[in-house]
């Protein structure tokens, strides 16, 4: 029997840094807020309203902000796991997720339940940190090992590879897509606060605690790498996803070989 893959991310600790950020009070979290906007906006395109709507994670703390009366009852699921979701198949016509999809060990497997949870043509919207994040932060860590650098920030996923998961999975319409903030820190301390109040930070199953004399490096790194008004930049590159429950009642794309104009004659080839 082949032996099996051990986990990428502790789930207990996952859970924990979220009902510690939970505690600090998530309304607090710029880093939530900047996803609940988003979510908000798409939501907002949507011309329907819905019956039953999940939030899963620390942004059902903004329900109220991204849904409104869009949908006749919320549920709030802020400690459920994308990967081993406790709700039967097509209980809802709208889920929510976000800040939580990036640390999952299984993300086609959670895809999978996401859609699988939804009715016939409900909508899923997601918000997760991608691939560019924590740049900065990756390189002070790097700087300030001494002996050795160990992971400290955790793989994350780019746009390309989450539309082809989002296809995999079985949605519909799938649409991704990603947007950055920038932002100037004058400790990365305060970072580090931040990305706690967001219930976010190192969940991997790998040895992961600080050398003693890793903060001290790291107050050099700042202090090295800080412009003129004494900051650092960091980014934070967010995925926004979409994507629909499969019905015979959606628009389907037109069969391949089917179109009557050619492109070449709305866009002749110049020569010479």
């Amino acid at each position: 029997m082949p032996e099996a893959i051990p986990p990428i991310f502790d789930s207990k600790r996952r859970m924990a840094m979220r009902v510690r950020a939970k505690r600090r009070g998530f309304l607090q979290s710029f880093l939530l807020q900047h996803m609940a906007d988003e979510l908000a906006e798409r939501l907002a395109c949507v011309s329907r309203s819905f019956e039953n709507a999940l939030l899963i994670g620390p942004i059902a703390a903004f329900a109220p902000q991204i849904v409104g009366d869009r949908a006749d009852r919320i549920t709030t699921g802020i400690m459920a796991d994308e990967e081993y979701l406790p709700y039967p198949p097509e209980s809802f016509d709208l889920i929510l997720s976000a800040g939580t999809l990036d640390s999952v060990n299984d993300l086609p497997g959670a895809l999978i339940q996401l859609r699988r949870a939804l009715v016939p043509d409900g909508l899923f919207l997601g918000s997760l940190y991608g691939a560019g994040s924590l740049g900065t932060l990756k390189a002070a860590l790097l700087s300030g090992e001494a002996t050795g650098a160990r992971a400290h920030v955790h793989p994350q996923i780019d746009l390309g590879s989450m539309s082809d998961l989002m296809t995999r999975a079985g949605f519909a319409l799938p649409v991704c897509d990603i947007d950055r903030l920038e932002i100037r820190y004058a400790s990365w301390r305060r970072l580090v606060d931040d990305l706690r109040d967001a219930g976010a930070g190192n969940v991997l199953s790998a040895a992961r605690h600080f050398e003693r004399g890793l903060p001290a490096g790291l107050d050099r790194f700042w202090q090295e790498k800080a412009a003129p008004n004494g900051r650092v930049s960091e980014t934070f590159a967010f995925l926004h996803v979409s994507g629909w429950a499969p019905s015979p009642a959606q628009p389907k794309p037109a069969r391949r070989g089917s179109g009557q104009v050619s492109l070449a004659d709305i866009f002749p080839i110049r020569t010479g």
